[in-house]
């Protein structure tokens, strides 16, 4: 059986670093104490980190791509295709959607691209690709590109590829638009959005299932697309349609970007509550191929992969169906997954008998 870990992912090995990191660096919230802002110490561990201003919260978010270009580099070989529009967007889509989980406003996207050698750059059609891909992202998200770095890192990156991240600052304007999991309480909906494949996350697994898979990429799923291409589908980003929630007041208690440890990370708040699914969506075909080939459980491949679920809100009962009718209207697929209990915190998917606690996510 594949599994993450075998890959090259270890959660177990990285989210302690992850916690050494904010412990560390809570201890440097002094610096900040001179100024005329403070740290919102809580936004430690959450998707994006908060700064409180006079009348509002200023807020900042770092995300990168992971290996998702590099499916791109082989399907290249395959279809003439660079694919790098859609990477491109992935990369934009990963930092966006953190920043709009603590209930931010997006202003800004920064560029980090990273080669081994220059001469990657000497490639025109991908070039050109990746930017067009990256200023139509922008769009979509509704953020101005404010420039970035291009260094080229000899002997510490691999000549023929490129690493792709970036960083995002946003506003939380009014202050009451914060959020941090607090109003959280038991009665609450879950609503789960749809994704558009695989997103930019579990990739690196995902890459490693060609080996069992017959034809590799090249694969045919019984949609008629190849493994490669649904690997490739550009991620969804969701920020317009938080915006258009906000503008029509719904009451918005927590927001989750679905990305590494996949369900799991509908606990990501602190509160200490149950988190209780009791409808499923479909699961797309690319889920149901990666499982066959990498032999994974309904337990593993829900706690690796967003299996068609991208994104997710905590709402009010009473919003709930509101919340569907705007989802549609932005054209994003919307299911009312379940409910939040009281009890231990922990994410119980009933119709798959699956039970995540809340020691699975080290993440805060």
């Amino acid at each position: 059986m594949l599994t993450y870990s075998k890959s090259g992912v270890d959660y177990s090995l990285l989210d302690p670093a992850k916690r050494m990191s904010q412990i560390a660096g809570l201890k440097t919230a002094k610096n900040i104490a001179n100024t005329s802002y403070k740290e919102i110490s809580k936004s430690r561990g959450e998707t994006a980190y908060i700064i409180e201003a006079t009348d509002c919260y200023y807020v900042l978010v770092e995300e990168g791509l992971g290996t998702k270009n590099l499916v791109a580099e082989s399907m290249r070989k395959i279809t003439g295709k660079t694919y790098y529009e859609v990477v491109a967007q992935d990369t934009v889509a990963a930092i966006v959607n953190d920043i709009i989980c603590v209930g931010a406003k997006p202003l800004t996207v920064l560029a980090y691209w990273a080669v081994g050698d220059s001469k990657w750059f000497a490639d025109k059609k991908r070039v050109k690709n990746l930017i067009d891909g990256w200023k139509k992202a922008c769009d979509l998200a509704g953020v101005t590109w404010g420039g970035g770095e291009t260094p080229a890192i000899s002997d510490m990156i691999n000549p023929s590829t490129i690493i792709l991240a970036g960083a995002s600052f946003g506003i939380i304007k009014p202050k009451k638009r914060l959020i941090l999991g607090d109003a959280i309480t038991a009665g609450d909906v879950i609503v789960l959005f749809e994704s558009n494949g695989i997103h930019a996350n579990g990739l690196s697994l995902a890459r490693k299932i060609i080996t069992r898979a017959p034809k590799g990429y090249e694969s045919v799923l019984p949609n008629g697309r190849m493994y490669g291409e649904e690997l490739l589908k550009p991620s969804i980003i969701y920020s317009k349609l938080i915006a258009d929630l906000f503008a029509n007041d719904i009451n918005m208690h927590y927001i989750v970007n679905i990305t590494g440890h996949g369900w799991r990370k509908l606990m990501r708040a602190s509160k200490q509550v149950t988190y209780e699914i009791n409808f499923v969506p479909p699961v797309p075909e690319l889920f149901i191929f990666m499982q066959k080939y990498s032999g994974l459980s309904d337990e593993k491949m829900y706690s690796t992969f967003n299996m068609g679920v991208g994104f997710a809100l905590v709402v009010s009962a009473d919003d709930a169906e509101k919340v569907s009718a705007i989802s549609k209207k932005n054209k994003v697929k919307a299911w009312i997954g379940g409910k939040v209990e009281k009890g231990p915190k922990q994410v119980i998917i009933k119709p798959l008998n699956i039970i995540y606690k809340s020691n699975e996510l080290g993440i805060r």
